[in-house]
Order: structure tokens, then sequence, then C-alpha cells
């Protein structure tokens, strides 16, 4: 693999800094909503896991390095709904 996604190894991206593991799990009640659709849209069959990576990993580099976790995930299924049919 050679694009944004994957990360490894690669200088000059600063430290991961860990959260400290506390709850709520989610920094917005948003968050728990993207992990909802998601698992609904699996758990449908709408597309598989390996399908719903390959959906974030094809955002443009600027939105994907300024993306949180869960906007990838929400811009993914957004992404596969529009190719797939299931939204206009």
């Amino acid at each position: 693999m050679n694009g944004v996604h994957d990360l490894g190894g690669m200088d000059g991206l600063g430290k991961v800094l860990p959260e400290p593991e506390t709850e709520p799990p989610f920094h917005e009640p948003w968050e728990g909503r993207v992990l909802a659709i998601m698992r609904s849209l699996l758990g449908a069959r709408a597309w598989n896991i390996d399908q719903f990576r390959f959906g974030f990993e094809r955002l443009p580099p600027h939105v994907y390095l300024s993306a949180t976790y869960y906007q990838k995930w929400f811009l993914g299924n957004e992404k596969l709904a529009i190719e797939y049919g299931l939204v206009t």
C-alpha cells in the first residue's frame, strides 16, 4: 500500500498521544450515531468490512489527514451509500 492512510514508518507526523480511558466513550453524541450507522449497514450487508475501510481510504489526502476517527467513518459510509445507490 502506498496511500495517505498507510502512515506506518513515516516521519514528521508527531507523537501519538493516547487518550485516557474514561467515560463516555465518545467525544460527541454524533460519534455514537456514526458507530450505530456503520454497524447497521454492515449488519444489513450493504457492504462488508473491507469495502467499508476502502470507502474512507479513498478520501482526499487533505480530508483524511484532517478528519477525526468518526468523521472518516461517516465520510466513508456517505461515499459508499452514494456509490451503492442507497442515497442520492
